[in-house]
């Protein structure tokens, strides 16, 4: 048993420095940069090894997005613990989908990249719905939020509208913004002196235009962003701002 536990942990190992090789030279240099022999040639492996925990490099991409899909959601189940009201509770995953963004902004170039049909179809159907339960995950946490604003009428939704395609609006935005902010060294020069800043205005103002409640002129969520990163993110709160 001792011997499978060391066997266990020294193939976690190795798969985790597969990756670790892997990230830079995706986001850096790009897809075509990677591949088996280069990987093997920096771990001192052969490339059988390499092989024996990632069949094609396809493979080690969506690991990748996987291991950072993990991070992502771990940090809107500490966000969604935070008590309060519904909008409040709101403010605490935005916050945390913008400390994921700050911290690993190498995912949304590696997400992107994977859906790609070409990189798709060459990937496992195990792995593929490992990204779907994270995907679902994260989304299940925030139409969760949005169910219980039209519970405690906090929030009138449009006829016809279900608490999920709001969710897929606040997805579409942030995600985008968010890519945009990690891939576009640009921004500076267009006028975007804060992205993260403006994706926070961007959505209060959304979320006043929905009417939910209390409105951004009723209530503090400069404290309330105090609050969450003081109770749930205080580490990364101090990674963040002792970098910046």
């Amino acid at each position: 048993m001792v011997n499978e536990s060391r066997k266990e942990r020294e193939y976690l190992y190795r798969e985790q420095r597969i990756l670790d090789i892997a990230r830079p030279v995706i986001v850096q240099e790009g897809y075509h940069a990677l591949n088996m022999n280069r990987i093997a040639e920096q771990l001192e492996y052969s490339k059988g090894t390499v092989y024996n925990h990632f069949p094609c490099k396809e493979e080690i991409i969506l690991a990748l997005a996987i291991q950072t899909l993990e991070q992502r959601t771990e940090m809107f189940q500490r966000a969604a613990r935070f008590v309060g009201r519904s909008r409040e509770r709101m403010q605490a995953i935005g916050l945390a989908c913008e400390l994921f963004a700050r911290m690993f902004p190498e995912h949304f170039v590696v997400e992107q990249l994977v859906r790609i049909p070409s990189i798709w179809d060459k990937t496992s159907a195990t792995r593929q719905q490992q990204l779907y339960r994270g995907e679902t995950c994260c989304l299940s946490l925030v139409s969760g939020i949005v169910h219980q604003a039209v519970g405690a009428k906090d929030i009138s939704l449009p006829p016809g509208m279900v608490p999920e395609e709001l969710v897929f609006g606040l997805w579409s935005m942030t995600f985008g913004a968010y890519s945009m902010l990690a891939t576009n060294s640009n921004l500076p020069a267009l006028g975007i002196v804060n992205g993260y800043e403006a994706v926070r205005s961007h959505l209060r103002h959304m979320l006043d235009g929905y009417g939910w409640r209390p409105l951004d002129a009723e209530h503090d969520y400069d404290e309330v962003v105090h609050q969450v990163m003081t109770q749930h993110f205080p580490t990364e709160a101090a990674q963040i701002f002792q970098n910046a």
